[in-house]
């Protein structure tokens, strides 16, 4: 899932970062490393707090990429943060990359995701990696699908039981102590690692 984000970045990364003029040269990779830490610790974030929802619906519609929805609006939040705070670009800087990079970074990905001919991306592979392989025995898919089509996983009255278990598998409870907190910093760890930083 990395190195394939990291792909995607770097195709929607060319007009908004590498050949923006607003943005210093040896900056770029880590404005690319910025976005990809930001997509994924907020996921991380989102999902181990229960909003679970919102990520479902992040991934149910492309055009929620660029609609202002919770999850977006969190990832927005840390990428600006980020990119002013550790990197040092302005804030006129940082919000072009953030209201241009971001917003087609996540369409492509949802849509990669949602495209059964495309095996770069999956939610069970998404959803695995980030709660650190706690998701691998759900069916993910199914639980998408259902929330999906009838627009909430309680519709027909058992949907809680398998929301509530794809919440708990981002509770960060019970794990032992040779799998630590559920996403872990390694899958961070990973991507900085993508950049050699």
């Amino acid at each position: 899932m990395l190195e394939n984000l990291m792909s995607l970045i770097k195709e929607q990364a060319t007009q908004s970062v590498i050949d923006n003029p607003d943005i210093p040269n040896e900056k770029n990779e880590a404005v690319m490393a910025a976005t990809g830490s930001s997509i994924i610790s907020s996921l991380q974030g989102m999902l181990s707090q229960g909003n679970v929802k919102d990520v479902m619906s992040l991934f149910s519609n492309p055009s929620q990429a660029s609609s202002g929805s919770p999850a977006v609006q969190q990832m927005s939040g840390n990428l600006l943060e980020t990119l002013t705070g550790k990197l040092g670009l302005n804030s006129q800087q940082a919000g072009g990359i953030v209201s241009s990079l971001l917003p087609a970074v996540l369409g492509s990905l949802v849509s990669r995701t949602n495209n059964p001919a495309d095996n770069g991306f999956s939610l069970q592979g998404i959803f695995n990696q980030l709660s650190g392989g706690n998701t691998a025995g759900m069916d993910v898919q199914g639980m998408f699908n259902k929330f999906s089509a009838g627009g909430g996983l309680d519709r027909d009255g058992d949907g809680d039981v398998d929301l509530n278990d794809l919440k708990a598998a981002f509770a960060g409870g019970g794990t032992s102590a040779g799998n630590a907190q559920p996403g872990g910093g390694g899958l961070l760890d990973s991507l900085k690692g993508l950049f050699g930083g």
